[in-house]
């Protein structure tokens, strides 16, 4: 049963959320976004509940979620004069290594619709819930081969900053033209890999700075309350 929560929410998350992102923006263009926004909270949020239902520790688990998640919405404050370059992603994957997938989605999406409540709400606040909560869905499923090393966590660091910039770019495609264009969408990508390459550097410097110390404090908690 265990087995197939999981697997239900990780399908939730990869498939119901992408769906709900793209559907509302073909209804209501750059109108709505707000709805989007909270469809994607809510399914997160449901997706967690399936999973963990049945866990005692669900409060200390929200906590520790919680924390995360302030976490990373004070780092993209704390960097904000840097352009592109936060410990957003860092946070998220950190997240979800040591408390799943479902964790890290949860950290990503509420990373991007509560930090954007100081840098701007708009309809690229559904697309930033959506890329950062599945870079920490990811991160839960392979963080059996994430974690090994320095090495598969910089390749790691370096895959989610070129998935962050390519699927914004998808956004940034369908705000230009209200539809998807591939002729412009392979221009926005090669004329955004500098950007590109600083989010991928900003999450390999933070991802090595930050997982052995965090991870040791959030690897005592699970110790030490059973999560």
């Amino acid at each position: 049963m265990n087995k197939v929560k999981k697997a239900t929410a990780a399908l939730l998350l990869c498939v119901a959320v992408p769906i709900t992102v793209i559907v509302s923006f073909s209804l209501f263009q750059n109108s709505r976004y707000d709805i989007a926004s909270l469809i994607v909270a809510v399914l997160a949020t449901a997706a967690f509940v399936m999973r963990f239902e049945k866990n005692k520790s669900n409060g200390k688990l929200v906590s520790v979620i919680a924390v995360m998640t302030a976490l990373s919405v004070a780092g993209r404050f704390v960097f904000s004069p840097i352009p592109f370059f936060k410990p957003v992603t860092a946070i998220v994957v950190i997240t979800a290594l040591y408390f799943g997938g479902e964790c890290g989605f949860i950290v990503g999406a509420f990373s991007a619709l509560l930090s954007n409540f100081y840098f701007g709400q708009g309809p690229w606040t559904p697309f930033q819930m959506m890329v950062w909560g599945l870079v920490g869905l990811f991160s839960g499923l392979l963080a059996m081969f994430i974690v090994k090393n320095r090495i598969t966590l910089s390749v790691w660091g370096v895959l989610s900053g070129v998935f962050y910039s390519m699927i914004m770019d998808i956004w940034t495609t369908l705000w230009a033209d209200g539809g998807f264009n591939q002729s412009r969408y392979i221009f926005y990508v090669s004329s955004s890999l500098p950007i590109m390459v600083v989010y991928a550097v900003s999450n390999v410097i933070f991802l090595i700075l930050l997982t052995k110390p965090i991870g040791k404090k959030l690897n005592r908690i699970k110790v030490k309350y059973g999560l």
